[in-house]
């Protein structure tokens, strides 16, 4: 599976509640919480975010609770993956779990800016920086954790596994 798109760029912790704000976890309609997906750390993620584009993220990205909102609010938003340095352990879980893709790239993180157009292959495990020409070497993703990513999430998975497909 290839992805390609824009980055946008944090930095380090950024936790759970900067990802979907804890007031809006009265819901859990993925197309409301991409509303508010990012808003408290950038207030023009969610309105600009377009499909396919990236969050690109320092050190112990998804810190915080172990909320499934984040990741949800992130695939529904548009994103495609995201890229940090390094992942809280839950969120690294939670985000296959509801089919989103993220991939530990310390190497890249920096070199990566705001706005650059990435293109990550999951089966290659490569990640390349299409504005600056660098290329990334990035752990695959198992077979099994795409065929999570390609059916939307572990619910989705499990389901269409009963129904024999």
């Amino acid at each position: 599976m290839e992805l390609k798109g824009r980055a946008w760029k944090y930095g380090d912790d950024v936790d759970t509640d900067v990802i979907i704000p804890a007031r809006y976890l009265n819901t859990s309609d993925p197309a409301e919480l991409a509303k508010h997906c990012m808003e408290d750390i950038d207030g023009e993620y969610a309105a600009k975010v377009s499909h396919g584009d990236f969050i690109v993220a320092g050190k112990n990205f998804g810190c915080g609770s172990s909320r499934e909102h984040a990741p949800i609010a992130i695939k529904a938003s548009g994103a495609s993956a995201v890229i940090a340095r390094s992942f809280a352990r839950i969120f690294y879980r939670n985000s296959f779990n509801m089919g989103l893709p993220i991939f530990e790239a310390p190497e890249a993180v920096d070199e990566i800016g705001k706005g650059d157009l990435l293109s990550v292959d999951m089966e290659r495990g490569t990640l390349r920086n299409e504005t600056n020409g660098k290329e990334y070497r990035i752990s695959p993703v198992p077979p099994f954790m795409q065929e999570l990513v390609a059916a939307g999430g572990l619910l989705n998975y499990v389901s269409a596994r009963r129904k024999g497909k």
